[in-house]
């Protein structure tokens, strides 16, 4: 078997493939650093599955927590991949496209372009989940994710955003009259928690399409593949779907979207054994 390991700041994800490249129980684990977060997952995850050293060939870590492993794990061969190319591997490996952007949403948001057997980094925005957390905290006083998922189920837009409708008698070029013309622009001081907490997920996912759309210009691209963690709000199947309607793009989200980067973490040792 081969693990591969997407070690974050406070959160670990582990995946393993075995001898054919099948996914075996992916799980994630926190922890307040990142040594302590992936020793907690390896440890857990060979537990649960009932595996033993001794069926581990290889581990492959990625992520931005990887730089503080130094070492073998458990005196396992162990490695690193760059975690661009194991973002493009991952959503390689579970959506059937040729071309394509890969976008990851994590603490910020980096864009991965696949174009055929070439992966190279596009660039990023310094917005994501950190910024939904943080947002969450100063407006909201939580940074549970979960919490503002719950509010955010019972807001209401029309009264954090401005719409086209709102300052326009008429659709605007091709942009219907309930697109967004301002996120947050229709915000007031005692706007309620619930329209607050989907303003703020509406505002971190929109900016990601858009800019996801944006950095597709001129390629011929229109395929959008979004992993990590983010990729499972419930507002992501309202919201792409409105995206590729307007500008007639399709938006990909894979059944391992979490995992998609320690699955490229795993599949980049048989790449670089070929």
């Amino acid at each position: 078997m081969i693990i591969g390991i997407d070690v974050g700041i406070s959160t670990t994800k582990i995946v393993g493939l075995d001898e054919n490249k099948n996914i075996v129980s992916p799980i994630r684990i926190k922890a307040n650093d990142p040594v302590t977060s992936l020793y907690g997952a390896f440890g857990k995850y060979l537990h649960d599955n009932n595996i033993s050293l001794k069926d581990v060939e290889r581990v492959m870590l990625t992520g931005v927590g990887a730089g503080y492993i130094e070492g073998d794990i458990y005196g396992l061969p162990t490695s690193k991949t760059n975690e661009f190319i194991a973002d493009g591997l991952g959503a390689k490996y579970e959506v059937d496209l040729d071309r394509m952007i890969v976008v990851s949403m994590g603490t910020g948001t980096s864009m991965v372009l696949c174009d055929g057997e070439d992966i190279s980094r596009l660039g990023g925005i310094a917005l994501g989940g950190g910024t939904l957390i943080g947002l969450s905290r100063v407006m909201l006083k939580t940074g549970d994710v979960n919490q503002v998922v719950e509010l955010a189920s019972k807001g209401d837009l029309r009264n954090i955003d401005v719409t086209i409708g709102d300052i326009s008698a008429h659709p605007v070029t091709t942009l219907p009259m309930d697109a967004t013309a301002s996120l947050f622009g229709n915000a007031q001081s005692d706007a309620k928690k619930e329209d607050i907490a989907l303003g703020i997920i509406w505002t971190v996912l929109q900016t990601i399409g858009s800019a996801t759309i944006l950095s597709s210009l001129g390629s011929g691209i229109n395929d959008y593949v979004m992993i990590g963690q983010l990729s499972l709000l419930p507002q992501c199947k309202t919201l792409f779907p409105i995206l590729e309607n307007m500008y007639g793009v399709r938006f990909h989200i894979p059944e391992h979207s979490e995992f998609s980067t320690a699955i490229g973490a795993a599949l980049s040792y048989y790449e670089n054994e070929k």
